[in-house]
């Protein structure tokens, strides 16, 4: 209400303004001389109805005898006087003489105006273009002068958004590495007492979307200090040693805030190995490791700063960044567990109206290794979707439709497919659903569907019951037999002159996984537990060369054979399963074909139990 009457006050007023502003404006308007050329003053005076005739410099203001008739303006020649005009106009003596004649001086102001103004004003537009040429110019000298100074971005620990532990789900064992960091921001003198130095670098390891970057902030407002935040890639520019000049800056900034925190995110973006031979010892890149390597252990110590670093790929970090002194602890955020995914389901539910047949447990376990900006975008996306369908609450349908979007992408169910395609589609996910299905090892068959979803012209959605953190030997073989399920029934089927491009992804990962075996996890019996192929990143002509080979030409020829092996074994498991369950196949296939998409409950219906480990 108050807001209210202020507002009509203010708008009353307003129009009160206008309204005295307007009728002052009339006004004048009424009182205004009229103008009219010299011949018409002429004829009223003739006629004797002006009563008296004001001059002022070449302006004739002529006031009539009729009280309520308007003033007459009339604008003479320069130089000319009030009789010259009346002689040269022919009015007669005994007219002129009944009007009377007041001369008035010119406005000292109207002189100076017109004398000065055309001078003036010229120097005045060049004067305001200078000022603001001088402007610009002082303003890139500041901006060059300002280039080398780094520009973090400060959380005050005051913060009302401050990150605290609580904001961050599962990650347990992260969390007791970085709270000994928070003791010593918090009393610095319980460690120096004991003598024990707290470590000056902290790296978090981790995987894509595992939160590194939040538990920084989280160590940050846990122990109430400033914190300053940058990624690596804002400090390399284009220009030599600037990247340096930024690195001493931030450190700078931070020493005069201490005991503060500097984080620096995908440090893997300046703190790659040195040496390789590309870009030499001036490269800008280089150059700026070397200043992070002095600050962190030169000759100045930096008392009460804490430098916190983050990447996913530790692998290319130069030892001297890893060396004790700089980054001497290093804590390793692992993907969520079952536990760790509803805890972090919970925290990004908040504020989203969950259905009450919504199960955070059941959803954490159809999640195995979702990382937690992945959970956050499944929930979201599933919010997204609830709005679209013009529903109150997010229902499990919605959920579970936001899972196989975050893993195959956007369903394309407006794409048009031929019946032949959509049969030979059915068929192809029908072979890896049964193979999959009466193979112990695989994982249980979630939902098979021929609708498309992102590049997929359809998907077979298979998850495990629990996390696994290892593989077997058997668990890879009926993989790759349930990847060779779906090319198995197309030749089956269709015939070899029918075998369409749809297999090809199913052929790329089996021969992938076929080679990790052989190569990587020394599962191939006839070339012994030895691994293949040195695995050191170089980069050259901007390509990424992950292999340096270390065996001979005899052993690639061992290796290829093997590979070869492994798929065709897999290939006639697959075969084997196919030919024994084919009528189930088909009556998978006739249901895709009506409904195009059968769930698990309808999967283990038509398939029957899973055989046993």
């Amino acid at each position: 209400m108050k807001t209210f009457l202020k507002n009509f006050l203010a708008v009353f007023l307003v129009l009160l303004v206008v309204a005295g502003i307007l009728g002052l404006t009339r006004a004048n308007q009424d009182k205004k001389p009229e103008t009219v050329d010299v011949a018409k003053l002429v004829q009223e005076i003739n006629a004797g109805t002006v009563k008296k005739v004001t001059v002022q410099g070449d302006t004739l203001t002529a006031e009539m005898k009729d009280a309520n008739a308007k003033s007459q303006e009339v604008k003479k020649e320069a130089g000319e006087s009030f009789g010259d005009v009346m002689k040269n106009y022919g009015v007669s003596d005994v007219a002129r003489a009944g009007v009377a004649v007041e001369i008035k001086d010119e406005s000292s102001w109207k002189f100076w105006a017109m004398n000065l103004l055309p001078a003036i004003v010229p120097l005045v537009i060049i004067m305001v273009f200078l000022y603001f040429m001088t402007r610009s110019v002082q303003g890139g000298n500041n901006k060059a002068m300002g280039f080398g100074q780094s520009n973090p971005k400060q959380f005050d620990p005051e913060n009302k958004n401050r990150k605290t532990f609580a904001d961050v789900a599962g990650a347990k064992e992260a969390k007791q590495e970085l709270e000994e960091i928070v003791d010593f921001l918090k009393d610095p003198k319980k460690f120096s007492d004991m003598g024990a130095k707290i470590p000056k670098g902290v790296l978090l390891m981790g995987s894509p979307g595992t939160g590194k970057t939040l538990m920084a902030r989280a160590v940050a407002g846990e122990a109430g200090v400033p914190f300053f935040h940058m990624s690596g890639s804002e400090f390399v520019e284009m220009f030599v040693g600037v990247g340096a000049s930024r690195v001493r800056d931030l450190f700078a900034k931070a020493k005069k805030a201490a005991p503060a925190i500097i984080f620096i995110d995908e440090i893997d973006a300046v703190g790659r190995r040195r040496g390789t031979g590309l870009g030499g010892g001036h490269d800008e890149r280089e150059q700026t490791l070397n200043q992070i390597l002095v600050e962190m252990d030169g000759f100045e110590t930096n008392i009460g700063i804490i430098i916190m670093a983050a990447t996913n790929r530790p692998d290319v970090l130069d030892p001297a960044l890893l060396r004790p002194g700089r980054f001497d602890r290093r804590v390793t955020i692992d993907m969520p567990d079952i536990k760790d995914r509803e805890e972090i389901l919970k925290i990004h539910a908040k504020g989203k109206p969950l259905d009450e047949n919504v199960s955070l447990s059941k959803l954490a376990q159809r999640t195995p290794g979702f990382s937690g900006a992945d959970l956050d975008n499944l929930l979201n996306e599933a919010a997204i979707l609830a709005v679209r369908r013009g529903k109150k609450t997010v229902g499990e349908s919605e959920v579970l439709e936001s899972v196989e979007k975050v893993l195959l992408g956007p369903e394309r169910k407006n794409r048009v497919t031929s019946e032949r395609d959509k049969k030979m589609t059915a068929y192809h996910e029908a072979g890896h659903a049964v193979v999959g299905h009466f193979m112990p090892h695989c994982d249980p068959i979630r939902k098979v569907s021929v609708i498309s979803r992102g590049s997929a012209g359809g998907y077979t959605l298979h998850m495990p019951e629990s996390d696994k953190h290892y593989q077997t030997v058997s668990q890879f073989k009926d993989m790759l037999a349930m990847m060779m399920g779906g090319y198995v029934v197309e030749k089956l089927i269709f015939g070899d002159e029918m075998l369409s491009t749809g297999p090809s992804s199913d052929l790329r990962n089996a021969t992938k996984t076929a080679r990790a075996m052989v190569m990587h996890y020394g599962m191939s019996s006839k070339l012994g537990p030895r691994t293949f192929g040195e695995h050191e990143e170089m980069i050259f002509l901007g390509k990424e060369i992950h292999e340096q080979r270390d065996y001979s030409d005899e052993t690639a020829r061992q290796i290829d054979a093997e590979i070869k092996e492994l798929v065709e074994q897999a290939e006639k498991r697959a075969r084997e399963v196919v030919l024994a369950q084919k009528e189930k196949m088909e009556a998978l296939v006739a249901e895709l074909m009506i409904k195009e998409t059968v769930e698990q409950e309808d999967v283990l219906r038509i398939l029957g139990e899973r055989p046993q480990v």
